[in-house]
Parts: structure tokens; C-alpha cells; sequence
């Protein structure tokens, strides 16, 4: 396909409780939205998951929207055509910025996919036409309120519970959880907040039967994790450290993981992470799709990529409704703990134009 624009849109949703993480509160989202029209008039939609700060990453908003604009966008429409496989290869020389890369690429392929009356989740060979969900719950005021909170959650019927923990809320705060949910599927994540000294304090966890610990220490200590590996019971997942198929391999043969959470953004795109998928598969590691609180346009191709028949674990693939008041697509709502994925041409859904241009902060269209 041929690019003949492309509209870098950045809005503002404020979400429906504060989400507290080990790396900061956020009480809203800004989202930068993609669009790119080809020749044919087509257009295809990406959300590029990227936060207002480099605090979970080191994209931004702001920062991918001058990678785009100054380096990518021009590598890309220098091609006299260009395919959703080809991106990820032309855009290689550029360091860095997979989230950035991932919204581009996802654009294209949405549009290639929507010519060629394919739905992404069918292209990417997905199994599965619901996903089971699971829910990500932020750190609380105390451990009242956190009952409170994973308790809507399992009378929503979510079949899954995360809990984000840090030093100084961990422990208590998932025996009291365990104690009230003695059954449920429950596992936490650190966001990197913990160090090497801790491994014996993180066996504490072990007596919880938890499905997992999501990322205890910093992204680039992979031997850490290893080592970790060694002084805990609970399987080792990791998350901000798998940014490619080359990294993945790397954990795997170093005994650092034994789950994989995969995030499209983080990797650089939904090509790769069917690469990863496929690498798990073959080595019988059970992955599960990770969230970022995307909007409907990036929950939808999430959808389809947490379809395919390696994704075993329930991922954060929330209904809209645990984020947003109101959604930019036709709300995702969960049935009995599932969604269903969306099975027409692309990622399967549109924006709904009215609310998107009354929640936009800024927009550019570069043609």
C-alpha cells in the first residue's frame, strides 16, 4: 500500500478510580491515536500505548510523536509501497522506540487487512473466539479499600486478579486477599520496584499460591531474575524486559522466566509478538497478553493476538468499563468473564468520531 496521510491525534480520558502502580498514580490517559489513509482511501487506526512520562518506559507521548514525525514517518513513505511486514525491517536502523514503531505498524496493517476483507485476529492466527479476562488492581489507601476493590472485580466475574505490589504492600496486602479469595486465580506485579537483597523476602509469597510474580526487578537484570528464580517457589514472569524475540530468547536460556507477559507495544508491534508466541509454544512457556489501559481501538487488537492458542493465562484484557467512562470504540463488555473477539476486516472496530474530536487535545495530519 501506498501512504497518502497520516493524523497523529493525542486525547484525554480520565479514568473511572486512580490507578496506583509501584512507578507512579495515574488518574487519566493521554493517548496518542494513528491514523493512516492509503491510496485506496482506506483508513487504519493504532493506539500508541505509551504514557505521559518515561516512567514505565522510555517513550512518552510527546517523544513518539517527534520520533514519528522526524525519523519514522519519512523512512517509511520514502518506500514506493510499503507492507505491515516490511515496517518493522525499514524502521530496524532507528533505536529504540517500539511503542512508536508498534502504532505505525499496527496503522498500516489495520488498513492492509481492512483491502484485503481479513480480520487481524484471523491473520494472525488466532483460535479462540473469546478471551478470558483478567483484571490488574493498583495499590490502595489500605486493606479495607483494596477488599472493596477486588471484590467488584469478582462479582464482575473477572477470573483472574493482579495485584501491583511494592516494598511495603505486599505481604499483607496478598494474604488479605488470599484469605477472602482462598480459590481464585491471583497473581502480582512489581513493576521492577524490588532488588537481588529481596529474594528472601519475596519467598514470602510462596505460601499464596500465586500464579506468579510479574516482574520483580529492573528490566535490564535478567541474572537477577535468574538468580531469584533460584530462592522462590512462585514462577518467575517477566514483562518490561521482553522488548523483542531476541530478548525473550536471551531469558529463557538463562532460566530468568518461565512466563512470558506479552505486550504488542512493548515489542514493537503484533508481528513480533507472534514471533515470541511462537518461540513459547516451542518451548511449552505459557504467555498471556499484558495491558497498558488501552482505549478500544488498542483493546481490540489485543483481543485478537490474546486468541491464539499459546495465550493459556487470563491477561489484562479488561472490559472498557474498568477503565473508562466512555470508550472511543463500542464499549468491550465482558460475559461471564470473557470478550469476545472482534472478527470483522482489521482490528475489527472503528472510533466513534463525535466523542474522539471532543476529547482531542491536539491533532496534526501530515500528508
Amino acid at each position: 500500500m501506498k501512504i497518502k496521510e497520516i493524523e497523529l491525534r493525542t486525547i484525554h480520558l480520565p479514568l473511572v478510580r486512580p490507578f496506583r502502580t509501584s512507578f507512579g498514580t495515574q488518574t487519566s490517559r493521554e493517548v496518542l491515536i494513528v491514523k493512516v489513509t492509503n491510496k485506496n482511501g482506506t483508513a487504519g487506526w493504532a493506539e500508541c500505548v505509551a504514557m505521559s512520562e518515561p516512567l514505565y518506559s522510555p517513550e512518552y507521548v510527546a517523544g513518539c510523536i517527534d520520533l514519528i514525525k522526524r525519523f519514522l514517518l519519512p523512512a517509511l513513505i520514502a518506500k514506493p509501497e510499503i507492507k505491515a511486514e516490511d515496517v518493522a525491517t525499514v524502521l530496524k536502523p532507528f533505536l529504540a522506540g517500539q511503542m512508536a514503531k508498534a502504532s505505525l505498524e499496527t496503522a498500516i496493517l489495520d488498513a492492509q487487512l481492512k483491502d484485503g476483507k481479513v480480520s487481524l485476529a484471523s491473520y494472525l492466527g488466532a483460535t479462540k473466539s473469546k478471551v478470558e479476562c483478567g483484571v490488574s488492581v493498583g495499590i490502595a489507601s489500605n486493606l479495607e479499600a483494596l477488599g472493596n476493590e477486588v471484590k467488584s472485580y469478582v462479582d464482575a466475574g473477572y477470573r483472574r486478579i493482579k495485584l501491583k505490589i511494592e516494598p511495603g504492600w505486599d505481604i499483607e496486602a496478598v494474604k488479605y486477599i488470599r484469605n477472602l479469595y482462598p480459590d481464585i486465580p491471583l497473581q502480582v506485579d512489581a513493576n521492577q520496584a524490588y532488588s537481588r537483597n529481596d529474594g528472601k523476602h519475596l519467598a514470602r509469597l510462596d505460601e499464596f499460591n500465586l500464579l506468579l510474580i510479574e516482574q520483580p526487578l529492573d528490566e535490564h537484570d535478567i541474572l537477577g531474575h535468574a538468580l531469584l528464580a533460584k530462592e522462590v517457589k512462585t514462577p518467575i514472569c517477566l514483562d518490561e524486559s521482553i522488548v523483542s524475540l531476541q530478548s525473550a530468547e536471551d531469558a529463557l536460556a538463562l532460566k530468568a522466566t518461565t512466563i512470558i507477559n506479552i505486550k504488542p507495544g512493548r515489542v514493537g508491534g503484533y508481528l513480533e509478538s507472534v514471533k515470541i508466541h511462537d518461540l513459547c509454544v516451542k518451548s511449552k512457556i505459557p504467555v498471556w497478553c499484558g495491558g497498558m489501559l488501552e482505549t478500544g481501538i488498542g483493546r481490540a487488537a489485543n483481543l485478537a493476538l490474546a486468541a491464539l492458542p499459546g495465550f493459556t493465562l487470563p491477561g489484562d484484557t479488561s472490559a472498557s468499563a474498568r477503565y473508562f467512562k466512555q470508550d472511543i470504540t463500542t464499549p468491550f463488555v465482558m460475559e461471564d468473564g470473557y470478550l469476545t473477539v472482534p472478527n470483522k476486516p482489521g482490528i475489527g472496530v472503528e472510533p466513534d468520531m463525535d466523542f474522539l474530536e471532543s476529547i482531542t487535545r491536539s491533532k496534526e495530519v501530515i500528508r
